[in-house]
């Protein structure tokens, strides 16, 4: 207890951000100094790496994040070995920095999300909605010797919210401005934005997750090309449009057209989703699928922003973080979408890292619950009202 009393007296903290999404490729590790708190915050990023898991392990962890291929025995074998990888990609990444960990005040973990279940259902006679973040922050603790901040989901859903996006408070007291709207645009597994008002307070915000990111450009490069993912979105730019396709897409989705709050993850956009479809266009070429669903990808962002964003806030910028930034035919298809009077821009252009980004967000709301400060937005998430997120783990 000494250490946490000694730690919550600093000013300025030396945090680790973990962050695992739904693409499962490995661990991002970002080491952030942070001075101060809440709207005050600000943050330097010292460090940052992608660590990437052991072949084989993305497949173990997918496989365990359906129910048709899950095992209680496995996943509580991955609660466990993921955060070895975790601890590994900490000490590789202090190690370029010549630091050790006795120089770390605070790690902040997102986990692994194995599933997530935001819509209640009754089950002996009580409401119940839930969410699954594997890679126990109690043992990085134990492993580390550091103070572990993790299971940021949980409270948010115990209140009735969707425990999702919870980056829309960081992407607020970092990237709010007084001259322009703006919207921040995640493209990891699934896509998600928030919208910043230029005159809005923080409990203005409104943000959530507007359909697939990279996950179904993964999938089918996966199957058609044998590869993780389509490098600048060559394949993609190299296909045509196929019109039936896309419009299968739009009647398929209805989560695009769902009201807001709302959160998805691989439970809905994963093999399932695609499968029929794969069935009914057999003729379709790999590259031109690749290249209609990475344009239903843009349209379906694009798309939640004219039904439910628009007619309360025009935005001037969208900033583009996450892998999907990578992707430069997706990028194309978001500008078309958006037209010249929005200024498309990659998160870099205005000073944060888009791979570090979700990393250095963990370390900072690592901060923000040892300070006692609220993290969830209540209209983003739709829970009964704002809350302290995380839990505290010593080591």
């Amino acid at each position: 207890m000494e250490k946490l009393i000694g730690i919550s007296k600093k000013k300025i903290r030396k945090v680790i951000g973990l962050m695992s999404g739904t693409s499962v490729d490995g661990v991002d590790v970002a080491l952030v100094e942070i001075d101060g708190k809440g709207i005050d915050t600000k943050i330097d990023l010292v460090g940052f790496i992608e660590y990437p898991y052991p072949e084989g392990l993305k497949d173990f962890v997918l496989r365990n994040s359906v129910k048709e291929t899950s095992n209680v025995e496995d996943i509580s074998q991955l609660n466990f070995l993921l955060p070895k990888f975790y601890v590994k990609a900490i000490q590789h990444l202090l190690n370029k920095l010549n630091m050790a960990f006795e120089d770390i005040d605070l790690i902040g973990s997102h986990g692994q999300t194995i599933h997530h279940l935001p819509k209640s259902v009754n089950l002996f006679g009580e409401n119940v909605s839930s969410t699954l973040q594997i890679a126990d922050p109690a043992i990085i603790a134990k492993l580390t010797g550091l103070v572990t901040v993790g299971n940021f989901r949980t409270g948010d859903v115990a209140l009735g919210g969707q425990g999702a996006p919870l980056v829309p408070y960081f992407d607020y007291i970092i990237f709010h401005s007084n001259e322009k709207n703006r919207a921040l645009l995640n493209i990891g597994g699934i896509s998600n934005f928030t919208i910043l008002n230029k005159k809005g307070t923080q409990e203005d915000v409104i943000a959530f997750d507007t359909g697939p990111g990279n996950m179904m450009i993964d999938f089918l490069m996966n199957r058609f090309f044998n590869k993780e993912y389509d490098e600048n979105g060559a394949i993609a730019a190299s296909g045509n449009f196929n019109e039936d396709l896309f419009n299968a897409f739009v009647i398929k989705d209805s989560f695009i057209e769902t009201t807001p709050p709302k959160s998805t993850g691989r439970e809905y956009y994963g093999e399932n989703f695609l499968h029929d479809l794969l069935d009914e266009f057999k003729s379709v070429t790999p590259a031109d699928w690749l290249h209609t669903v990475t344009k239903f990808t843009s349209f379906a962002v694009y798309r939640n922003y004219y039904k439910f964003i628009k007619k309360e806030t025009i935005i001037d910028e969208l900033l583009i973080s996450g892998g999907g930034a990578k992707n430069s035919f997706l990028y194309k298809c978001l500008s078309g979408y958006f037209g010249e009077s929005v200024q498309v821009k990659i998160i870099d252009e205005v000073g944060l890292s888009s791979d570090a980004k979700e990393a250095i967000c963990f370390a900072v709301l690592a901060n923000e619950t040892l300070n006692g400060n609220c993290t969830n937005i209540p209209r983003t998430t739709g829970a009964s009202k704002a809350t302290i997120l995380g839990g505290i783990y010593l080591p």
